[in-house]
């Protein structure tokens, strides 16, 4: 197992919100249970699930497109608070990443608590698309498994989607 470090400013792993309900993102595609959403505010695009358990997964890149993200959110109690920190660790198909967390609250869908992981390491994304699950570890709350299946096409999608708002 490698352990590697995730880049994070912004995230608290809890699970969901929906893109689909906010007016900055716009839908573009849907692949495997997956969808993708254009973030008109970044001018980028994301993919977005919701599991049985109405918890919501997303994944997308930062405004200068040099970061990506992690979000989980949940409409589960927690007591992620917003800019609240704690150290999470993903176990990704055999690697082990670690880092930051950083609670979000207000910026979801009314309802939902979680936040998001940023990273810049390719091998994190190249993880995500191999593997079929995620297992979340955060400091204060119980771990959980995100359900990875059809992340591959999905991120593909996106990744035509990034291209084409770059035009």
């Amino acid at each position: 197992m490698r352990l590697s470090h995730i880049l994070a400013t912004a995230a608290a792993l809890t699970l969901g919100s929906t893109a689909a309900m906010a007016d900055k993102f716009v839908g573009y595609g849907a692949v495997e249970g997956w969808n993708v959403h254009i973030d008109t505010e970044k001018g980028s695009c994301l993919v977005e699930t919701k599991d049985d358990f109405d918890n919501v997964i997303q994944m997308g890149l930062t405004k200068d497109r040099a970061i990506g993200y992690i979000g989980i959110f949940t409409k589960e109690k927690t007591d992620i608070t917003k800019d609240s920190k704690q150290s999470v660790a993903l176990l990704i198909g055999e690697n082990l990443y670690v880092g930051e967390a950083t609670g979000m609250r207000g910026n979801i869908t009314k309802g939902y608590s979680g936040g998001y992981v940023l990273t810049d390491d390719p091998e994190v994304y190249e993880a995500v698309r191999r593997a079929h699950t995620m297992t979340v570890f955060p400091e204060k709350e119980y771990s959980f498994i995100v359900n990875l299946s059809g992340t591959a096409k999905a991120l593909d999608l996106a990744k035509k989607c990034n291209e084409e708002q770059m035009q």
